[in-house]
C-alpha cells in the first residue's frame, strides 16, 4: 500500500474499508457441507477456512506465502519507571530477533512465516505523553506508513507482534482513550512489574489522559497522543492488509490495542482480524470482547514478539489442510446425511 501521506489519506482509507468476497464464503461453504464428516464437526477449524476464503476469494485458500512482521519501538514515557526492564533491552532484543535467537525465531519457522523485523528509530524514543503528544503529525504519519510498507500483496497471511519496552503502558492508555474505562481497568503487570509498578503505571495513564482530555477523539490523534512507533505501524499494517485483502492474524494486548482507536469509530476494521491468542495479559480479553473477537488460543502466554500468532498459525494451517485435503462425500463413495 502506498504512504500515508496525510492525515486526510489515512482517514480515507478508513472510510473505504473493504469486505470480504462473498461468493467465496458461499462456495467454501458448500464445499464444508460435503466433506467426509458430519456437519460442523470440526468447530472453529470450519469457520477459519470459510474465513480465509472470502478474503484471499477463493473457495480452496492456501498459504503459500505468509508473513510475521515485528515492529519495535522504544517510549518516553518509560522515564516514569513503569517497566522492569531498562530501554535497552528494545535495541538488545532486535539484535537477538535479527541473529536468529529469540522466541519468535523459533516459533516463525515451526509456523512456516517468514521474519520481518522493523525497528522505528529506536535511538529516537516518543516524547513523554504525561506532557506532550507521543509523536508529531508527521511522525506517526511515518510509523503508519511504514507499517503499510511490510504489506506485500504477494502474502497470503499477515501475523502481527511487537517489541518496545514500557508499551502495556502505552496499549492501555490507548484503550482507556479509545474505549472509555478507567486506567486501573486496562493495566496489568505488562514484563511482570509488582503491585507498586502497577500503581505507577495507572497513575502515568491518569497523567496523560488528562493531558489529552480536550484533543480530538479521533483514530489518528488518539494513535500519536498516546501511541508509540511500534504500535502504530501495526495500525498501518492491518490497515495496509485489508486494502490489499490478506487477512490477518493479531497478537496478544499490545498488538490488538494498536486498532482499538481505529475500531472505537470503524468498528468494521476487525472483519479481516483473527485473534491469535488470549495473553495472560488481564486487559487483553477485555479488549477482545471489545473487538468482538474471539481468541484462538489460551495458553497463558505474555512475551509479545508476535510468539502467541505464530503459534495460532500453525492451527490456521491446520484447518486449511481439512478444507482442502478432504475428500467430499462423492469422491470418497461415503453416504452423505
Amino acid at each position: 500500500m502506498k504512504p500515508f501521506r496525510s492525515i486526510a489519506e489515512f482517514d480515507a482509507a478508513l472510510r473505504d474499508l473493504p469486505g470480504p468476497d462473498r461468493h467465496a464464503i458461499a462456495s467454501a461453504r458448500a464445499r464444508q457441507a460435503q466433506l467426509t464428516k458430519p456437519a460442523g464437526s470440526l468447530g472453529r477449524l470450519e469457520e477459519i477456512a470459510i474465513f480465509l476464503a472470502g478474503w484471499q476469494g477463493r473457495e480452496r485458500p492456501e498459504i503459500a506465502r505468509a508473513r510475521a512482521a515485528i515492529f519495535a519501538g522504544n517510549h518516553g514515557v518509560t522515564v516514569h519507571g513503569i517497566s522492569a526492564f531498562p530501554s535497552e533491552v528494545t535495541v538488545q532484543m532486535v539484535r537477538n530477533f535479527q541473529a536468529g535467537g529469540a522466541a519468535i525465531n523459533a516459533l516463525a519457522a515451526a509456523a512456516g512465516l517468514e521474519l520481518h523485523v522493523e525497528a522505528l528509530d529506536l535511538d529516537q524514543p516518543t516524547s513523554d505523553f504525561t506532557v506532550a503528544p507521543a509523536m508529531s503529525e508527521a511522525e506517526c504519519l511515518s510509523a503508519l506508513s511504514r507499517g503499510a510498507a511490510v504489506v506485500d500483496s504477494g502474502l497470503d497471511l499477515l501475523a502481527v507482534g511487537e517489541m518496545g519496552i514500557g508499551n502495556s503502558t502505552v496499549a492501555a492508555a490507548l484503550c482507556a482513550r479509545s474505549l472509555g474505562g478507567s486506567a486501573a481497568h486496562w493495566t496489568g503487570p505488562g514484563t511482570g512489574v509488582d503491585d507498586a509498578g502497577i500503581a505507577r503505571k495507572i497513575a502515568v495513564i491518569e497523567k496523560a489522559l488528562a493531558f489529552h482530555t480536550d484533543a480530538p477523539m479521533t483514530p489518528f490523534e488518539t494513535l500519536r497522543r498516546v501511541g508509540g512507533r511500534e504500535i502504530v505501524a501495526i495500525a498501518g499494517a492491518i490497515i495496509a492488509a485489508r486494502h490489499a485483502g490478506i487477512p490477518v492474524v493479531l497478537d496478544g494486548f499490545i498488538s490488538c490495542s494498536a486498532i482499538a482507536p481505529v475500531a472505537a469509530a470503524f468498528p468494521a476494521i476487525t472483519e479481516h482480524c483473527i485473534a491469535g491468542h488470549r495473553s495472560a495479559e488481564p486487559g487483553h480479553i477485555r479488549l477482545l470482547d471489545r473487538l468482538c473477537l474471539r481468541p484462538l488460543l489460551d495458553l497463558d502466554m505474555r512475551l509479545g514478539e508476535g510468539s502467541g500468532a505464530a503459534v495460532a498459525v500453525t492451527v490456521i494451517r491446520s484447518a486449511l489442510a481439512a478444507h482442502n485435503g478432504m475428500a467430499t462425500f462423492a469422491e470418497a463413495g461415503v453416504s452423505g446425511a
